[in-house]
């Protein structure tokens, strides 16, 4: 792992965290490195997502209208 990472937390019922620690003991994995797969396929897959993406334009757009009267001189 590099400098750029952000350490979060991640509060998980206990069955799903016992679920993890066996798929991750599984593989010869951390617990981390597991977490992080996930996520990454995760994001992947909604990423794909033709509805997520229009969700995502707009609220890029509702973020740039914000943004840019935030910037406006008073």
């Amino acid at each position: 792992m590099n400098d750029d990472t952000k350490v979060m937390s991640l509060r998980l019922p206990q069955e799903l965290a016992d679920e993890v620690r066996a798929v991750a003991r599984t593989d010869e994995a951390s617990v981390s490195e597991t977490i992080r797969a996930a996520i990454y396929r995760y994001v992947t897959v909604r990423r794909s997502e033709r509805d997520f993406k229009g969700r995502l334009k707009k609220r890029l757009e509702e973020d740039r209208e914000v943004l840019e009267r935030l910037a406006e001189d008073g």
